[in-house]
């Protein structure tokens, strides 16, 4: 099947309020236009500079999202335009997106990163982690900053039921911030979690975001 062929038979396959990211990191722009040409504008990068070039020469009504870890020197490639960062694990990066959106006279939405793996590899915070920075004096001062939900990744395993126990593990950690600090925030909404191998039990679990790459595009 073509690239939009695989892209159209996914979005047959969740409910409509489900957005699916297309990971299009390493791959070429050809992909991504291919896709673009067959309706879909919604696409995920992991490496700012690779991010950047592909912004600069794709069509500018592209919806760009981060997805992977992003070192705070790095910020810079990509604030000016920029969508939705998935993976914000720190204080640091929170400051340093911010002083960048500011240059940029924009707001940049960001998810807070939650370390549900058990796998050491993985970036995030726990629970208590994220309620100290979002009670914290520093968080207050953040003028170029939205949080709108969390994200988090599973263990890369067979083990079905851990996979579920993870994504649910996430899912009451957006709930306790939601109703703590976001009650009256209508667009504190996102769930990003799931990927090509495990995005339909993301979803029977709360997802509002699924992050497809090789199911879209074919292995790397």
């Amino acid at each position: 099947m073509s690239i939009s062929q695989n892209i159209d038979k996914i979005l047959k396959s969740i409910p409509e309020n489900v957005k699916l990211i297309a990971v299009s990191k390493t791959k070429p722009q050809e992909d991504i236009i291919e896709a673009y040409e067959g309706g879909y504008k919604i696409f995920g990068e992991n490496k700012p500079q690779e991010l950047k070039q592909k912004y600069e020469a794709l069509p500018k009504d592209i919806e760009w999202h981060f997805i992977g870890h992003l070192q705070t020197n790095k910020v810079k490639y990509i604030a000016g335009f920029v969508q939705l960062i998935h993976a914000v694990d720190s204080m640091k990066l929170l400051q340093e997106i911010n002083k960048q959106a500011l240059k940029h006279n924009r707001v940049i939405n960001c998810l807070l990163q939650f370390h549900i793996a058990q796998e050491e590899s993985k970036f995030g915070y726990d629970l208590a982690e994220a309620k100290g920075m979002l009670n914290s004096e520093e968080f207050e001062n953040l003028e170029g900053i939205n949080i709108i939900g969390v994200m988090g990744m599973a263990t890369f395993t067979d083990d079905q039921d851990q996979v579920r126990a993870e994504f649910k593990q996430l899912k009451t950690s957006y709930e306790a911030l939601k109703s703590e600090f976001f009650n009256d925030k209508d667009d504190f909404s996102e769930i990003s979690m799931g990927m090509s191998g495990d995005y339909q039990l993301a979803i029977e679990e709360g997802s509002t975001m699924v992050r497809v790459g090789s199911s879209i595009f074919g292995s790397r």
